[in-house]
C-alpha cells in the first residue's frame, strides 16, 4: 500500500473545501475530531468526564432567534 504524502493530503483538503465550503469545513473537522476521540476512548475503556454545557448557553441559530417572540415593555 502506498504512503500518503503531503500532495495527496492537499488534494483531499482542496476537494473537501470545494464540496463542503469554507463555512462548514471547521465544523466538520471538529465533529471528526470528537468522533475519533470518542472512538479511541471506547477502545481504551476511558470515559470523558467533561460535563456538557447547558442547553441554554448554546449559540442559537438565526432561524431560532427569529422564531422567538419579541416582548416590548410599554409601561
Amino acid at each position: 500500500m502506498p504512503n500518503v504524502g503531503p500532495l495527496e493530503l492537499a488534494i483531499v483538503l482542496i476537494i473537501a473545501l470545494v464540496v463542503f465550503g469554507p463555512k462548514r469545513l471547521p465544523e466538520l473537522g471538529k465533529s471528526l475530531g470528537r468522533g475519533i476521540r470518542e472512538f479511541k476512548g471506547s477502545i481504551n475503556g476511558e470515559t470523558d468526564d467533561e460535563p456538557e454545557p447547558p442547553a441554554e448557553l448554546e449559540k442559537k441559530t438565526e432561524t431560532e432567534a427569529e422564531d422567538e417572540p419579541v416582548v416590548h415593555d410599554r409601561g
